[in-house]
């Protein structure tokens, strides 16, 4: 489309003298990112980006409107920070003086949601060119002729030269993501990573979608060839999107779906991986995005003279990631969703190598795990993490669940038991110790493990009670010992070389859980408290 001159129409009323450009494709948008000087094509095609200082998410910086329409229904405190209707007011006004004074702007009408019934309509106007290729190919492309009649329904505006003022603005610092669910508005300002955006329409579905009595997820999904669904929770770096892309499943998406009465769907239409390390060997599937067209890579190291990529380069950040089109990886659903699930995988990185490699849980297990969202936050992911630590992260996926954790717990218990859908916990984490002492489970062992109980293959082996969480644990699976391991590496206590240490570890882990849990047992059933584990003398 060629620039405008005039927004008061495109723009909802938004004044600017910007030449626009409005659902660009992305050929158009990789030539404007180049021109500007905002990336560059590497070897086999892929546009790289920097983002600068902000290589993950700012969450000390994002805040929700605390007014009439949210003071009941927004779980308030650290992880949905407040913000006036007066600080909005300030900052919106600075926004708007902003956007008139730009000379470009991109604009791109998109879908938060595959599912039309389930579906939000979201315009994101950006000043950087690459960060409307990533926001379209993230969300779900409208086909043109819905572009026609297109009506946003919330407006994301990303301006990464703003700097807020904390003073006027109530921020805490010069970057600001502003969500008001009441104007339908999100202002993102002073970050140039452009995960922002996509997590913004996240916490939209997450708070509009439990009132439809659909379940928001931050998940992976794909399909088997017999046509059943499997759910992969998670939080970045637990495996979801390397588990999910296998060339034997249809793949639903990598991050954001909804679970309602008739199927899982992709909020998304497309996916972002992390590529720190990334080897063709052992993720073929994403590897081969990075030899496309059209995959944007953020702080990805590339040799100057030969255009050629180092994934193992972490000079730039440790949380390197590529966005793509979901139909880059084989074998993706043509609709962007599949059936009600008929498995739940739970992936935890358990930074103390205390849980196994894989354990079935009961449905009370299920939700107790779900609420709790243990995991190590892996390094990178966040601002100021720089290895992997111990967290509880409720629903998998705190930072954008924008209501109380019983919402989602009760509706994600709900679907269990209407499916009857069978549930797995996959640890994706440390075996023989530690981290600094152990060694991360390698994928070639949690996909063998996870297709295994896919396959129903664990339906018929034998179980032990771990004496720690009282969850299930295979002890014997055939296939170990054809892929190259010992039957023994379902067992952690035996991989670490010191079982009285294996065992403090342990109750040390417990104890967290329990201590974490305190805040959500008066808001769940007796049978969920009974699952949870249970500290032993010592």
């Amino acid at each position: 489309m060629e620039p405008k001159t005039s927004s008061a129409q495109l723009l909802g009323g938004i004044e600017t003298k910007a030449n626009l450009f409005a659902n660009l494709n992305t050929p158009a948008l990789i030539e404007k990112a180049v021109a500007r000087g905002e990336g560059r094509l590497a070897a086999h095609g892929p546009l790289v980006v920097e983002t600068g200082i902000h290589t993950g998410r700012s969450a000390k910086d994002k805040f929700i409107v605390r007014d009439e329409t949210t003071e009941d229904t927004v779980w308030w405190g650290k992880v949905n920070a407040s913000m006036t209707s007066e600080h909005f007011a300030n900052l919106k006004a600075d926004f708007m003086t902003a956007v008139a004074g730009k000379e470009t702007l991109f604009v791109a009408d998109l879908y938060g949601g595959s599912q039309p019934e389930h579906r939000v309509n979201v315009r994101v106007i950006n000043e950087l060119a690459w960060h409307n290729l990533f926001i379209r190919t993230l969300l779900v492309r409208p086909e043109p002729q819905e572009l026609a009649d297109f009506t946003p329904e919330y407006t994301i505006i990303d301006l990464p030269s703003f700097k807020a003022d904390p003073a006027r603005h109530g921020t805490n610092s010069e970057t600001v993501i502003a969500v008001n669910l009441t104007e339908k508005l999100i202002l993102i300002g002073g970050t140039k990573y452009a995960g922002e955006m996509k997590k913004s329409v996240f916490g939209i579905l997450n708070y509009l979608l439990p009132t439809k009595g659909v379940m928001p997820m931050h998940c992976s999904a794909n399909i088997s060839a017999d046509g059943k669904t499997a759910v992969f929770f998670g939080l970045s770096g637990t495996g979801k999107t390397t588990l999910s892309a296998d060339a034997s499943r249809t793949l639903i998406g990598d991050d954001e779906h909804g679970w309602s009465d008739t199927a899982v769907f992709n909020f998304e239409g497309g996916c972002y991986a992390k590529m720190i390390r990334l080897s063709e060997e052992a993720e073929p599937e994403i590897y081969a995005t990075t030899r496309r067209f059209g995959t944007v890579l953020e702080n990805v190291v590339m040799d100057e003279q030969t255009r050629e990529l180092d994934f193992d380069d972490n000079s730039l950040a440790e949380n390197t990631r590529g966005a793509y089109p979901i139909d880059f990886i084989p074998n993706t659903s043509e609709d962007n969703l599949g059936p009600v699930p008929s498995n739940v995988v739970m992936l935890t990185a358990d930074a103390f190598g205390v849980l196994p490699p894989i354990a079935k849980l009961t449905p009370e297990q299920a939700m107790y795990h779900f609420l709790s969202g243990y995991t190590a936050k892996v390094a990178g992911t966040e601002i100021g993490v720089t290895e992997p630590e111990a967290t509880f992260s409720t629903c998998f996926g705190a930072p954008f669940m924008p209501r109380y954790p019983s919402v989602y717990g009760n509706l994600l218990k709900e679907r269990i038991a209407k499916g009857g859908v069978q549930c797995w916990l996959l640890n994706t984490g440390w075996t023989g110790g530690k981290y600094g002492v152990g060694n991360r489970i390698p994928i070639k062992l949690s996909r063998a493990l996870l297709n295994a109980a896919l396959d129903g293959n664990l339906e018929d082996v034998e179980y032990r009670l771990d004496p720690n969480f009282g969850i299930a644990v295979p002890v014997h699976i055939p296939i170990l010992p054809k892929i190259g391991f010992d039957q023994s590496i379902l067992d952690p206590r035996s991989t670490w070389e010191d079982s009285d240490d294996y065992d403090a570890t342990a109750m040390k882990l417990v104890q967290l859980f329990i201590e974490n849990f305190a805040q959500y047992e008066r808001h769940v059933d007796e049978s969920v408290v009974r699952a949870m584990p249970l500290m032993r003398s010592a």
